[in-house]
């Protein structure tokens, strides 16, 4: 057994009752928070992680701020909360399609007409200097992907399906964020500790996703770290019964 798999239950079921209740000041609360402030921040977010905090808590804003970047953040709100409601439930193209509306509506990209949001890249887009997927081989490596993805995922699973999906990339933008929110709810249904990987571990993140082929245990072991990071910021969060 994972060594952080042992409790994980009790923090997934705290994250889903805390969402149900809205609850204020928990681990949904503070989960919500870090996963839209780092995960934004990895992708190139300009706003700190107060600013982060007054859009979720009071739906305004302190201090100079992007407009995009004000949209997205509460976008990203919204799609963990639908990733949330859906642990539990086979990932499926129509999902990540979902989460990738949420998280891109109503942004400076949706403005433009070659931008699908909600859909498929329609450009070619690399990663770290590599090739992607092609825009018209996404849908077929999707569903292929999808048809390959165990309906019992251990921990090193979840880490090389979120490796498969950046490789495959098939969003114009949000790839990043939509293959993390994934990640976060993967683990909770699975009963696998979650875990946020902070703008700080940026480097060693991206390095551990170049060199996964040669090297998986790079990635594996920042992930593992991180789950215990998680553990233990939340431990005092989670009820006792």
């Amino acid at each position: 057994m994972n060594e952080h798999v042992s409790g994980a239950r009790r923090f997934g079921d705290a994250l889903l009752e805390q969402r149900g209740m809205r609850l204020k000041g928990g681990i949904y609360h503070l989960t919500q928070i870090q996963l839209a402030f780092h995960s934004n921040r990895i992708e190139g977010g300009h706003l700190s992680e107060e600013q982060t905090r007054y859009i979720y808590e009071t739906q305004t804003v302190i201090g100079d701020a992007p407009v995009n970047d004000v949209i997205e953040t509460d976008n990203h709100f919204r799609a963990f909360d639908a990733a949330l409601a859906h642990v539990g439930q086979p990932i499926t193209a129509r999902t990540l399609w979902d989460y990738h509306r949420r998280l891109k509506e109503h942004t400076t990209d949706s403005r433009k007409n070659w931008f699908s949001v909600g859909g498929w890249k329609s450009a070619p887009n690399e990663v770290g200097g590599k090739a992607t997927t092609p825009p018209d081989e996404v849908d077929a490596a999707i569903e292929k992907f999808i048809s390959e993805t165990s309906s019992a995922m251990r921990f090193e699973d979840i880490v090389d399906w979120h490796v498969r999906f950046e490789r495959i990339h098939p969003f114009q933008d949000g790839n990043g964020r939509i293959g993390r929110l994934v990640m976060f709810e993967q683990c909770l249904t699975h009963g696998v500790m979650p875990f946020v990987i902070p703008d700080e571990a940026k480097t060693q993140y991206f390095r551990g996703l170049a060199d996964y082929d040669d090297d998986p245990v790079v990635l594996q072991q920042l992930l593992r770290n991180l789950q215990a990071a998680y553990a233990e910021r939340f431990e005092a969060f989670i009820p006792r019964g």
